[in-house]
C-alpha cells in the first residue's frame, strides 16, 4: 500500500477526522492532469462551520497561553515538518511537478519561519507593552493607570497558495503568523496540492498532541466552493489568503458585507517593475539580461515577485540588451507549470498578448511539448504603459516578461507613475546613475512594499525587516506583510487595561516584568520592573 492509498481525504476538525458524501475531489498529477490515487471530501457549510466553532470555543484558552506554551507548539510543527520523509516529497512533486530540490528547501523555510515566530515570542515584542503608570497627584486631572499590549484577534481562515505548497500554505507563513498570535486556524486547502496538504496537517496534528494542546486550534477542510461561507462565519475574525486578484477581491468584498466586518489581508496581483538606469544598462548588457531571465523564469515564473515588467531609455546600450535577453530567453527549455488550470491561464494571457497590436514577441524559449510552458518576452511601447493598458497592470502567472523603452527620464518617471501598487520595485544603477536613482526612489516607494537595489526580487528572505505586501492591487492593506516577524501584527489588536488591579494583570505588563520585555514605560524603553509608586 502506498502513502497515498493511506490518506482519508477528510477534513480536520477540533482534532478529529470529517468527512460526509463521497470523497469525490481528485488529486491531480501536475505532469499530466492524471489522478494521483487519493480522493478527498468537500466540506459542506455546516461541516465548515464545526471547524470555525471549534476554532472559537478554544480561542479564549489558546489566546492567553503564555508566550513559552506557543513558542514550544511552533518549535514541534517545525519538528514534525523537518521528520517529513522522501513519500511526503514524492507526493508534493506529483501534485506541484516541482523539483525534490525545491520542495526541500521550501520546507526548510517552512519550518524556519515556525522557529523564527517562536523566537519572536520568547523575545516578546510582539506584545509591543506600553505602560504609563498612574499619576495621582496631578493638577488638574489625576492620569489613571493605562497599560497596553497586543492581543489575537480570533481564529482566522487561511487560504493555502497554488506556488508555494509548504511556505504559503497549510503551514505556512499565514499559519504561523496566526498561532504566534494565538489565533486558532481554519485552513481551506488549495485543490492543486491537497494530499500534501493533509500530511502537512498531519504533522500540525502530532504537534499538538506531543504539546498537549486542542486539535481544535487548528482545523483545515477542502472543497472549491467553501470559502466564502467560511469567510462569512461569525467566529472568523481575519483572512490570510495568497491568490489571484479576483479570489482576493471577492473574499474581502464577502468580508466588508458581513453584519460584523473583518480585515482580509490578501496577496493577490503585481507586475513587480525592474528599470535599468543608463550606465548600469552601458557596462553590462547581457549580464543584465541573463540573471533577468534567470529571474523571471524561476520556478517557471510563478513567484509573486517575478519581474514582469522591464523599463530602461534606449538607446545603444538598450539595444544590446535586448538583443542579449532576446537570444538567452530563446534557449530556455519549456516546463511543467503547477497544474493543468495554471498552464491554461497562462496560454490565454499569452493568447491575449499575441493578438494586442502593441505587443511585439521579440523571442520565444524552445519549443513545448504538451502540458509545458513556453518562456517568451515582449516589447511594448511606453505609450501603452502610459494610457494604462490592463495587459501591463495584471500579473502573468509563468515565464514571460515585458520589456519598454522609455525616451527619458521625463518619460520613464511618467510610466512608473502610471503603475498601481506592486510587491516589489527594482533598480539597477552604477555611481554614475546614482542622482537619477535618488530622484526615482521616492516614486518607488510609494509604487512598492520592497525596492530593491542591483537585485532581483525573486526570492524573499524571511526575518525581522521583510516587507512582502504593497499598496492596492498588490495587497488589500499596504499596511502588512505576510513574510517576516511584521505578519503577526495583521492579526493581533492593541488593548488598553485602565486601572487593573495587578492581581489580574498579564504578564506582559505586570510592574516586576517577569517576561524581561523592552517595554515602553512612562516614555522611555526599558526592561527594567516598575518601582511602586512612592506617596
Amino acid at each position: 500500500m502506498t502513502r497515498l492509498q493511506t490518506l482519508t481525504g477528510q477534513h480536520f476538525i477540533d482534532g478529529q477526522r470529517v468527512g460526509s458524501g463521497e470523497p469525490l475531489l481528485q488529486s491531480l498529477r501536475a505532469a499530466d492532469g492524471q489522478p494521483t490515487g487519493a480522493s478527498f471530501y468537500s466540506a459542506t457549510a455546516q461541516e465548515a462551520g464545526l471547524a470555525a466553532g471549534a476554532a472559537q470555543r478554544v480561542f479564549p484558552d489558546f489566546v492567553h497561553s503564555s508566550p513559552d506554551t506557543r513558542a514550544g507548539l511552533l518549535e514541534t510543527i517545525a519538528d514534525e515538518l523537518d521528520g517529513l520523509g522522501e513519500d511526503f516529497f514524492d507526493i508534493a512533486h506529483q501534485e506541484t511537478a516541482l523539483p525534490l530540490a525545491r520542495l526541500q528547501g521550501e520546507r526548510a523555510r517552512t519550518s524556519g519561519q515556525m522557529r523564527m515566530f517562536a523566537g519572536l515570542l520568547r523575545r516578546g515584542d510582539a506584545f509591543a507593552a506600553r505602560i504609563d503608570t498612574a499619576q495621582p497627584q496631578r493638577a488638574p486631572l489625576p492620569r489613571p493607570d493605562l497599560r497596553q499590549y497586543q492581543l489575537g484577534l480570533g481564529p482566522v481562515a487561511v487560504f493555502g497558495a497554488s506556488n508555494f505548497p509548504l511556505a504559503f500554505s497549510t503551514a505556512g507563513g499565514d499559519t504561523a503568523a496566526a498561532l504566534a498570535a494565538g489565533c486558532p486556524v481554519v485552513v481551506k486547502a488549495h485543490p492543486g496540492h491537497m494530499a500534501t496538504a493533509e500530511l502537512t496537517a498531519l504533522a500540525v496534528l502530532r504537534a499538538l498532541e506531543r504539546c498537549r494542546l486542542s486539535g481544535a486550534i487548528f482545523n483545515l477542510i477542502f472543497g472549491t466552493d467553501i470559502g466564502a461561507e467560511l469567510v462569512r462565519h461569525p467566529a472568523i475574525q481575519a483572512v490570510g489568503f495568497t491568490g489571484s486578484l479576483r479570489g482576493g477581491k471577492a473574499l474581502q468584498q464577502i468580508a466588508s458585507q458581513r453584519p460584523q466586518p473583518i480585515p482580509v489581508f490578501a496577496e493577490m496581483s503585481a507586475v513587480n517593475p525592474l528599470l535599468i538606469l543608463p550606465e548600469s544598462l552601458r557596462q553590462q548588457p547581457e549580464a543584465l539580461a541573463r540573471a533577468l531571465c534567470d529571474s523571471f523564469t524561476l520556478g517557471v515564473g510563478q513567484f509573486c515577485t517575478k519581474p514582469g515588467l522591464v523599463l530602461a531609455i534606449g538607446g545603444e546600450a538598450f539595444d544590446r540588451f535586448r538583443e542579449a535577453l532576446s537570444q538567452t530567453v530563446s534557449e530556455v527549455e519549456p516546463q511543467v507549470m503547477l497544474n493543468r488550470q495554471t498552464l491554461d491561464h497562462y496560454q490565454q494571457k499569452l493568447a491575449l498578448t499575441q493578438r494586442h497590436p502593441d505587443f511585439r514577441l521579440l523571442a520565444a524559449g524552445k519549443a513545448a511539448e504538451k502540458g509545458q510552458a513556453r518562456t517568451c518576452v515582449y516589447q511594448v511601447p511606453a505609450s501603452a504603459l502610459l494610457a494604462k493598458d490592463p495587459l501591463l497592470q495584471e500579473e502573468i502567472f509563468g515565464p514571460v516578461t515585458l520589456l519598454v523603452e522609455v525616451r527619458d527620464e521625463s518619460e520613464l518617471m511618467a510610466a512608473l507613475g502610471a503603475l498601481q501598487g506592486q510587491l516589489t520595485a527594482t533598480l539597477h544603477a552604477e555611481a554614475d546613475d546614482a542622482a537619477l536613482a535618488g530622484r526615482l526612489l521616492p516614486l518607488l516607494s510609494e509604487k512598492a512594499g520592497r525596492v530593491l537595489f542591483n537585485g532581483y526580487p525573486t526570492g524573499v528572505e524571511v526575518c525581522d525587516a521583510m516587507v512582502h505586501g504593497g499598496p492596492w492591487p498588490a495587497t488589500t492593506d499596504a499596511r502588512g506583510t505576510s513574510v517576516g516577524t511584521l505578519a503577526i501584527a495583521r492579526f493581533m489588536r492593541p488593548v488598553c487595561l485602565q486601572n487593573a488591579p495587578a492581581s489580574l494583570l498579564p504578564p506582559a505588563l505586570r510592574d516586576e516584568n517577569p517576561l524581561n520585555l523592552l517595554r515602553l514605560v512612562n516614555g522611555q524603553w526599558t526592561r527594567e520592573a516598575i518601582s511602586p509608586a512612592v506617596d
